[in-house]
């Protein structure tokens, strides 16, 4: 079961990001080395009733954010191009994808592709768009697994590189 995360659920989200951490760091790459996504930035993300929960049996096991008014960081991309175009009302963002080590492997990520694909459709999205750092070898096959195609590059505010995918819509 998916559902709109609370703050209540802070506790139980956080360990899953560092969990999350610990799995970038050994790819030897720096994305969410810094800390992030910080449990202020989550707080941030269920105030705005973006952030999801993935339940297993009454426990969290997954997270992920929706962002369906633009990001920003989409407006530009470099060395490709989106699928759905520079419309920005075309597509929702899925951001800070996490998944607890303990259920890897057991179809919470489809779940989470397949419920922001509906949740596109619902809404009148053509696509969803997601980055990742170029170094996430795991992410960027999970997204390929699932029909997201690489795009381009695009630049997060503070500058630094990510693989931009978009999966369109049937």
């Amino acid at each position: 079961m998916i559902r709109q995360a609370t703050f209540s659920d802070l506790d139980a989200l956080m360990p899953i990001f560092d969990e999350a951490r610990e799995t970038i760091a050994a790819l030897g790459i720096d994305q969410w080395q810094d800390g992030y996504p910080a449990r202020e930035v989550i707080a941030a993300d269920i105030l705005q009733a973006r952030s999801y929960a993935v339940m297993c049996d009454d426990e969290i096991v997954g997270t992920f954010v929706v962002v369906d008014d633009g990001e920003p960081t989409y407006d530009h991309i470099y060395d490709g191009h989106w699928l759905t175009g520079d419309d920005g009302r075309a597509y929702i963002a899925l951001h800070r994808v996490a998944v607890a080590v303990k259920k890897r492997g057991s179809g919470i990520s489809t779940a989470i592709i397949d419920y922001a694909t509906q949740y596109a459709k619902t809404h009148g999205r053509a696509s969803v768009r997601i980055d990742t750092h170029a170094g996430n070898s795991v992410m960027r096959k999970m997204l390929e697994k699932h029909g997201f195609v690489y795009c381009g590059v695009i630049h997060l505010q503070s500058g630094a590189a990510r693989v931009a995918y978009e999966k369109v819509l049937d």
